[in-house]
């Protein structure tokens, strides 16, 4: 007669020690306690899903503010891409993510000073009546840009301007967008008979923006102060009425006799007025 085989034993729950109803209802606190389990974790994993993560915009603005500022305070040769990481906490591979190297960091440093500098000039030129007036202004807000951030002019001139990649750059194309902006200032001034249309557009424009450079170098460099208003009239002085000196009511009017009187002489006697002397003898 052969032996039955043992029945395997079931595996032990929580409520195995409770019989009836009370099992029953151990059996839904446990259901219980899981769904509210599975309910934390989603609002958690939603939590997460919904907190604000830097966006690459937000990323790339606290990449050039901390680059501005280390290029400025140390000039370019000597900066490290990862002290500009640790500006903002972050390791030396995530700036690489979004530039290609340092000398791209500091062009685009660069760029975004020339987009702020740009700000609302139609608007602020728009308000302003005369083209003499317009390019004070431009002339005014282009040395206020100097004097508060004199250290990126210097990564300009020194860094970038003489370098063969700024030719047909976009930091070329913003720079040449922007003293378009005083071009188009006098090409008005000369429409409206304001200023002369024989001098060569491209040469007052030099005139200014290099003018404007030699006067501040000292400056730039940390040498002296700068009165912007004073730089600002003067230059537009010296372009808008010249060097030659001014003339008073009196000397005006004996030069007009002067030429008066060597026109006199060179006119044939024909064409002459007839003297006092010609008209005494007339009436004899």
């Amino acid at each position: 007669m052969s032996k039955s085989l043992p029945k395997p034993l079931a595996k032990s729950s929580a409520t195995d020690s409770v019989d009836g109803p009370a099992r029953a209802s151990v059996t839904r606190v446990t259901r219980a306690s899981a769904k509210s389990k599975i309910k934390l974790q989603m609002k958690s994993q939603l939590k997460d899903a919904a907190a604000p993560r830097p966006a690459r915009e937000q990323r790339i603005d606290e990449i050039l503010r901390a680059a501005r500022d280390v290029f400025c305070e140390k000039g370019y040769e000597s900066s490290a891409v990862a002290e500009i990481a640790a500006r903002i906490g972050v390791v030396e591979g995530t700036i690489y993510k979004y530039f290609d190297s340092k000398r791209e960091l500091l062009l685009k440093v660069l760029e975004r000073w020339y987009q702020d500098m740009f700000g609302d000039y139609a608007l602020d030129l728009a308000g302003v009546a005369g083209a003499r007036a317009r390019l004070r202004l431009l002339v005014w807000r282009h040395l206020r840009s100097i004097r508060e951030f004199p250290l990126l002019c210097r990564l300009m001139f020194r860094e970038v301007r003489s370098e063969q990649d700024y030719q047909g750059s976009d930091l070329h194309a913003l720079n040449r967008r922007y003293t378009q902006l005083l071009i188009d200032v006098i090409t008005e001034g000369v429409r409206t008979h304001e200023f002369r249309d024989d001098l060569p557009l491209w040469l007052l424009r030099d005139m200014v923006y290099g003018g404007i450079e030699h006067t501040t170098w000292n400056f730039i460099c940390g040498r002296g102060e700068l009165d912007i208003e004073r730089v600002a009239d003067d230059l537009v002085a010296v372009l808008c009425d010249g060097i030659a000196a001014h003339r008073t009511a009196d000397e005006l009017r004996r030069e007009a006799q002067r030429l008066s009187r060597i026109a006199d002489r060179m006119a044939p006697e024909s064409a002459r007025p007839p003297s006092n002397s010609e008209h005494s003898a007339s009436r004899k």
